[in-house]
C-alpha cells in the first residue's frame, strides 16, 4: 500500500478524533451521558425504523439499473450488499461502493466495471435529491436567511459579493466550455458526465418506480433524523431547523468517515442559528451520530458474516 493510500485512510480517522476531543471539550462526557441516560429510546427506534426503510429501498432501486443489462440479483444479496458498503465507508471513506460492486461480483457474477457504474448513477440522483433538498430549504427559509445575513453583514457587501460571484461564475463557465485539457476538461466531463446520467434516469423503462424509490430513500434520511429529535428532553427544533440541521449533518457525513467528530459539530452549528442552546443540541448530534452508526455496524456485520452463508445454502436449495 503506497503513501498515498495511507494517508487518505490515516487523515480522515485523526481528524475525526480531533472534532470528537473539540465537541467533548464544548460538553462533557458526563453531561453527554447523562442524556444518553435520559433519552426516549422509543424515538430513536423509531427514526432507526425510518433508517432501515431508507436501505431496504436503496437496495430495491437497485435492480430498476441491473435489470436493464439482463442481471436480476436476488434482494438479499442487494441488502447485504448495500450494508456492507456503508459499513466499509466508516472505515475507507468512498470504499464502499467498490465493496458493494465486488460484493455482486462475487455472488451474482455482475462484471464488477457494470456494477460500480450503476453505483455511479445513483450517486448522480443521490447529489440531485440533495441539490433538491438544499434549493427547497433556500426556498422555504428565504426570510430567515436573508435577515441572517442582513444582520451580521453589510447588504452592500452582500450585493457585491453577489455582483462578484456572478461574474467569476460567468467567467469559470465560459473557461469549462472552451477547455481542451487539463483541470477545465476534467470539470467539463465530470459536468457533462453529471447532465448524462441524470437524463439517462428519463430514459430507464422503470423510470417513475426509479424517482419514487430516490425520492421515498431521502424522505426516510429525513424522517429518521426529525423522529430522534423528541428523544432529547426540552428541544425545540423549527421544521426549519430540522433541514439545515439535517443538510449540515450531510455534508459532515461526506466529510469525514461516517461524520465522526464533524456531525455533533455541524448539527449544533445549525441549530445555533435558531437559537437552540449548544449543550441539547450537541446532545442530539452525539445520539443520532451514535445510533446510525450502531445500525449500520450491527446491520452492516452481521451483512459481512451472512453473505457466505446466505448464497452457500441459496446454492445447496
Amino acid at each position: 500500500m503506497n503513501l498515498k493510500k495511507v494517508l487518505k485512510i490515516i487523515l480522515p480517522l485523526i481528524l475525526g478524533g480531533f472534532l470528537v476531543w473539540y465537541s467533548i471539550s464544548k460538553v462533557s462526557i458526563d453531561t453527554l451521558l447523562q442524556y444518553f441516560k435520559n433519552a426516549n429510546y422509543w424515538w430513536i427506534s423509531l427514526g432507526l425504523f425510518f433508517g432501515i426503510l431508507s436501505h431496504l429501498s436503496r437496495a430495491y432501486r437497485w435492480k430498476f439499473l441491473l435489470e436493464p443489462m439482463g442481471y436480476k440479483p436476488d434482494f438479499g444479496n442487494s441488502i447485504m450488499a448495500v450494508l456492507v458498503a456503508y459499513l466499509v465507508n466508516y472505515a475507507v471513506p468512498r470504499a464502499g461502493e467498490v465493496s458493494r460492486a465486488a460484493v455482486m461480483t462475487n455472488y451474482e457474477d455482475i462484471p464488477f466495471e457494470k456494477g460500480f457504474g450503476t453505483i455511479v448513477a445513483e450517486r448522480i440522483a443521490d447529489l440531485l435529491m440533495m441539490l433538491i433538498i438544499i434549493t427547497f430549504t433556500l426556498f422555504v427559509q428565504f426570510d430567515f436567511i436573508y435577515e441572517l445575513l442582513t444582520k451580521n453583514f453589510d447588504p452592500t457587501k452582500i450585493g457585491i459579493g453577489l455582483l462578484l460571484l456572478f461574474i467569476s461564475g460567468f467567467i469559470f463557465t465560459r473557461y469549462v466550455k472552451k477547455a481542451q485539457s487539463g483541470i477545465g476538461l476534467k470539470i467539463k466531463n465530470f459536468i457533462s458526465g453529471l447532465i448524462e446520467g441524470a437524463t439517462s434516469i428519463f430514459k430507464m423503462k422503470n423510470k417513475w418506480a426509479f424517482i419514487f424509490h430516490t425520492v421515498f430513500i431521502w424522505l426516510m434520511y429525513i424522517a429518521m433524523f426529525w423522529a430522534t429529535i423528541p428523544a432529547v428532553e426540552n428541544l425545540n427544533v423549527p421544521f426549519g431547523a430540522v433541514l439545515i440541521g439535517f443538510i449540515a449533518g450531510g455534508f459532515s457525513i461526506a466529510a469525514t468517515n461516517g461524520g465522526i467528530g464533524l456531525y455533533p459539530i455541524a448539527v449544533a452549528g445549525a441549530f445555533a442559528l435558531f437559537g437552540i442552546p449548544e449543550e441539547p443540541a450537541s446532545a442530539f448530534g452525539w445520539i443520532m451520530w451514535t445510533a446510525q452508526t450502531a445500525m449500520i455496524i450491527v446491520f452492516g456485520g452481521l451483512a459481512f458474516l451472512m453473505l457466505p452463508l446466505y448464497n452457500k445454502n441459496k446454492k445447496t436449495s
